[in-house]
Order: structure tokens, then C-alpha cells, then sequence
């Protein structure tokens, strides 16, 4: 595939643990409609169902780093395509999230059909990129035997799948793989690292020139001011969201 090397080399060019170290890019993430992508962002990570292409090649022509949300590890049950999926591959309810039933990742020849399709799909619609969702299918009560291994050799598909339409892809948490994964992903998007203690699990990106995407969320009462003080340290991208990912944001000052 064809690198986005204006956003690579923004990131290596980054001086790192020095005073002088630039600010990281920013970005926001919102998949809560009404979709309003802040003004003097680098990035911006939305729902596909929710932009119209005009909107997100407008997005591109600004210069934004543009990325698709698809969820890997879930069907969906308000997705168009949520019907092509077997029953067969499709397991438990997740009860965070009622609307989505865990996928058999392990049938991967059956998925990998429906995936592509929504890869192809964003890049369609003009985005640079794939933030794959729910890749922790294996840490939960899926109603399949599931093992780390199925795990990556599933991710190993997702990431042959996105580059082969032009998009980059990036890790979303599962902070126990990133020794596997910081090789072949472009980038990774974290959820409540730091409130959780486990920012410096996927450091090797930052080692790797590859950015970090980090958001916490306003409901777990984190020490704002400790978690900017370390993503200015370690240049992290990091943002403080709403769990419904809407369009309120606040960055690091």
C-alpha cells in the first residue's frame, strides 16, 4: 500500500522526553450523532453510517487524517449488512452493548467476505483509514472458544484486508498485543489507559514513529491534569470524551 507519509513523518519528526518536544497531532473521535468535526484537528474518527463522502473528502482536502469506524468482533444489529452474517458465526449478546452479538472470529474465510465489503466501503467514502473495533472478543464470554491465537491470525487477515484497498489500520486497546501488533498496525487508539495503568503497554508505538490515539472518558473520574502531563511527555494524542463519543471534547492545554 501507499503510506500516508505526510502523517508518518509528522509523527517521527517529533522530538521525544525533551522540553522541546513538539505537541502531539490533534485529534477527536465521534460517533454520536450529530457528526461536527472540530475545527484545528490533524485526525477524526467517526461512524462511516454517519458522514456522507462529500463530507469526509472535504475533511481530507483540510488536510485531516480521516478513519472509519468498523467493528470486527460484534454484528451489529442496526447495519444494513448485518443479515449477511450466518448464524452460524454469530454468539452472545454483548451486555455492555444490546444491540451487538459476538462473532465466531476463529470462521474467518466466512467474515473476512463482509469485512472487506465494509473496508472497501470506507474507502469509498474518501477515509484513510480503518479503526477496527471490539478486537477483544477473546477475553469475553462470546459463547466460542476463542484463544489468542485465533485472535491474531484473525488481525493478521484484517490488516492484509486494509491495505489491499489503500487504508491504514490501527490497534484498538487489547494492550496485551501490542509486541505482535505494533509491526503490522499503523497506529493505536486507546481507551482509558491511563485511568486504568496501562499507557505504557503500547509505548512501543511511540518507539515505532506510529501515533497514539488515546482518549479517556469523563465518567471514571481520572486525573485529567496527571493524564495530560504524561501524554505531553510521551507524546500521546489525548482527549477527554463523553462515553457516547459526541462532540464534546476537551484536550490536554
Amino acid at each position: 500500500m501507499v503510506p500516508r507519509f505526510w502523517f508518518i513523518c509528522a509523527i517521527l519528526a517529533l522530538s521525544f522526553g525533551g522540553a522541546s518536544a513538539q505537541p502531539a497531532p490533534k485529534w477527536d473521535w465521534q460517533l454520536s450523532e450529530p457528526i461536527r468535526p472540530p475545527q484545528g484537528i490533524a485526525i477524526f474518527d467517526t461512524d462511516p453510517d454517519s458522514v456522507t463522502r462529500s463530507e469526509i473528502m472535504a475533511l481530507n482536502e483540510a488536510g485531516v487524517y480521516t478513519i472509519c469506524y468498523v467493528s470486527v468482533g460484534t454484528a451489529e444489529t442496526y447495519r444494513d449488512d448485518v443479515k449477511l452474517f450466518p448464524q452460524a458465526v454469530i454468539g452472545k449478546r454483548y451486555d455492555e452493548w444490546p444491540d451487538e452479538f459476538f462473532l465466531d472470529i476463529r470462521e474467518r474465510n466466512v467474515i473476512s467476505v463482509i469485512i472487506q465489503q465494509r473496508f472497501l466501503a470506507c474507502a469509498l467514502k474518501g477515509f484513510q483509514a480503518i479503526e477496527p473495533d471490539n478486537m477483544d472478543v477473546y477475553q469475553n464470554d462470546s459463547g466460542f472458544d476463542i484463544t489468542r491465537e485465533d485472535t491474531l491470525a484473525y488481525l493478521r487477515m484484517l490488516v492484509r484486508a486494509a491495505h489491499n484497498v489503500n487504508l491504514e489500520i490501527g490497534q484498538k486497546n487489547v494492550p496485551e498485543l501490542t509486541g505482535e501488533l505494533v509491526g503490522m498496525m499503523d497506529f493505536v487508539i486507546t481507551e482509558d489507559c491511563f485511568n486504568d495503568g496501562w499507557c505504557g503497554e503500547v509505548l512501543p508505538y511511540i518507539a515505532a514513529g506510529k501515533p497514539v490515539l488515546a482518549a479517556e472518558y469523563t465518567d471514571t473520574g481520572v486525573d485529567w491534569g496527571a493524564a495530560c502531563v504524561f501524554a505531553r511527555a510521551n507524546n500521546f494524542s489525548m482527549i477527554l470524551k463523553d462515553r457516547d463519543l459526541n462532540a464534546g471534547m476537551q484536550t490536554c492545554p
